[in-house]
């Protein structure tokens, strides 16, 4: 019991913890307090409810979703039964309201272990601006998404490919078009399985929640003792008549309930929504990740075996001329290497960010590892790196400090006020503009400005205070100490070959880190434009640590080369030559768009893009930082080992 309920705090489910490296750090902390204590703590938004036989169940609207269109509306856009009353929204966190969620109460009525058939929610006429919302609807292919105990209905769907194996969606269509017919989904059977266990707690939980759509015209009779004084009554078998549009010009909306007893536990209830899909596909890409990555790090050992153990043991020794010249190209610009490159405050700013987004990226995953981003916790992830992002200020502007402290630079004030605004302020301005387009197509999507306010406060009330804090600091520290001087005069640097340009070496630089999360990517968007659920952090975490080091190795055997080629011009290719991998993301995102998608609105073209071109931009400064801290310390090293006269 103790370890079921280990898993529980974690408010994990029951596979991820596989694959997880948080269960030792939980059971240790768990396990070192009392039992009363483990019984009685639940991470927030995570523990179970329990639920008498009658009680009531309440069933949530959320929003209608499209990945057609990918612009979310509310579920009372179209015309179904309202609750009594007035409409009640559920709190929302800043994450929620980004996604576009709007989790609404409704009229249906669902009491634990109480079977209902045929119950009559509401007869409504048909108008004919309605008929043709339902049309335009399932055109885009909307679905509408219900939510019971914090968990979505799922349509469970036969996948013919596997075997006939099931897999399950997330909510269910609208209606359906045929043969230019339209059908309104008007009936649904809800299939909800509870658990219980006398020994832990008392009456029961809820672990799952399945819904399936069906179109059908319903009969009415009168019934005094019927809430309305009318009971609706349905057909079924295959003789049943579909709910048409053009047909009918009122529809009434009925569901059944069906209750069910199930052995899966609690903790496990998530596991048909996050099945790991494609498990032998995330390994074999890792281990692909693998093999470029023990490449790259042989080819950065022969480097440094060949340049620092020479050059330490033999220097003053007579070499032969075929070392001397191999080896004399990168000696030969030590006076130049450390030289200020052009638009260093930039440089200085680019790094700063990528280290603030690096940082933000692996808090994000630590988290996830843990089991703090459960995905009961709608809109969690997206506010988590939010807030993360913001507090990763400090990092940023310590990290632009250093870098233009090294260049010598003395304007600090605007390196730091550009490490605050420039990239954040790109950002914003897309997002802002985007956010336009969604306004203007009337859809939940669209962020409210009461919440841009929110933003921009976290934005220049947390965030540029933390980057002018951490580049106080490092301000304050003494420079990094270079090995060697530079010369007043620069060096002419020598005619390059055709594949050391800035062109090839980007070209070749940018393909490996993109390998190493070319698989992870696919996923990712699977879950952002198919709104998919993505809980694979375990093997994310994996990947991340993949790409850290191929950027780091791939960024030094460049440079390496061009050092060796005597040019010293390092500081920016050694940035573009990893973040290049970022041009390599949008085009696999314009890949995706044209073979995976079926957009064909304008406006959902230009957010597809937007939001793409956001997220190519973000990973090329992560990962053209993490390039360039590499090489320097890398440049550092090799010179700091040689004898300049």
């Amino acid at each position: 019991r103790i370890w079921l309920r280990i898993f529980e705090v974690a408010g994990m489910p029951g596979h991820s913890w596989r694959m997880s490296a948080h269960n030792a750090v939980i059971a240790l902390l768990v396990l070192a307090g009392s039992p009363a204590c483990v019984h009685a703590f639940y991470l927030p938004g995570v523990a179970p409810m329990e639920y008498e036989p009658g009680s009531r169940v309440e069933l949530k609207v959320n929003k209608l979703t499209s990945v057609k269109t990918q612009l979310p509306y509310e579920y009372y856009t179209l015309p179904y039964c309202r609750p009594e009353g007035d409409i009640v929204h559920s709190v929302e966190n800043l994450g929620e309201i980004m996604t576009g969620d709007v989790i609404e109460n409704s009229p249906y009525d669902l009491r634990m272990k109480e079977n209902a058939t045929c119950k009559m929610l509401c007869k409504k006429p048909l108008e004919k601006v309605d008929k043709d919302k339902f049309r335009s609807y399932i055109d885009d292919g909307y679905t509408v998404n219900l939510i019971v105990d914090n968990m979505p209905a799922a349509t469970k769907y036969i996948r013919r490919s596997d075997g006939g194996e099931f897999m399950f969606m997330n909510g269910f269509p609208i209606g359906m078009e045929k043969n230019g017919r339209y059908y309104i989904h008007n009936h649904l059977r809800f299939d909800l399985k509870y658990h219980s266990n006398p020994d832990e707690y008392e009456n029961f939980r809820i672990v799952g929640f399945e819904v399936e759509p069906h179109s059908m015209v319903q009969a009415t009779r009168a019934d005094p003792s019927a809430p309305g004084g009318v009971v609706a009554m349905c057909s079924e078998g295959t003789a049943m008549e579909l709910m048409d549009l053009d047909t009918y010009n009122e529809i009434i909306f009925t569901y059944d309930v069906y209750w069910e007893y199930s052995e899966m536990r609690w903790v496990s209830r998530w596991d048909n929504y996050l099945k790991m899909t494609g498990g032998q596909i995330h390994w074999f890409s890792i281990l692909n990740s693998l093999m470029i990555m023990l490449f790259l790090s042989g080819m950065v050992a022969m480097i440094l075996l060949r340049t620092l153990y020479r050059d330490i043991t033999k220097y003053n020794e007579l070499a032969t001329a075929e070392e001397a010249a191999e080896e004399t190209g990168w000696k030969l610009v030590h006076g130049d290497v450390f030289r200020k490159p052009i638009f260093g405050k930039l440089l200085a700013v680019s790094v700063g960010c990528g280290v603030q987004i690096l940082g933000m990226s692996i808090v994000t995953l630590i988290f996830a590892l843990l089991g703090f981003l459960s995905p009961a916790h709608r809109g969690g992830l997206l506010q988590s790196m939010m807030l993360l992002f913001t507090f990763m200020g400090v990092f940023g502007g310590y990290a632009s400090a250093r870098v233009y402290k090294v260049f010598n630079g003395e304007d600090w004030k605007t390196c730091t006020l550009m490490t605050a605004m420039l990239y954040p302020g790109i950002i914003f301005m897309i997002f802002f503009v985007l956010n336009l387009f969604i306004w203007g197509q009337k859809s939940s999507g669209a962020v409210p400005f009461t919440t841009m306010f929110a933003l921009l406060v976290l934005w220049f009330g947390i965030s540029v205070p933390l980057v002018f804090l951490g580049s106080y600091f490092g301000f304050r520290k003494e420079a990094i100490e270079l090995p060697v001087r530079t010369n007043h005069v620069p060096r002419q640097i020598p005619a390059q070959a055709w594949f050391m340009q800035p062109f090839f070496t980007c070209a070749i630089g940018g393909v490996l880190p993109f390998g190493a999360v070319f698989t992870e990517l696919f996923f990712i968007m699977s879950s952002l434009w198919q709104h998919q659920f993505y809980y694979l952090f375990g093997f994310l975490a994996l990947v991340l640590i993949i790409l850290i080091i191929t950027c780091a190795e791939i960024s030094i055997a460049l440079t390496y080369f061009q050092l060796t080629a005597e040019n010293y011009n390092w500081w920016w290719r050694s940035f573009a030559a990893s973040g290049a991998s970022a041009l390599y993301v949008f085009a696999y995102s314009i890949l995706y768009f044209s073979q995976r998608l079926q957009i064909d609105k304008f406006v959902s073209i230009i957010l597809y893009f937007g939001y793409m071109s956001i997220m190519s931009l973000l990973f090329f400064l992560l990962t053209g930082s993490i390039g360039l801290i590499a090489s320097f310390f890398f440049v550092k090293t090799i010179y700091g080992s040689i004898k300049v006269d």
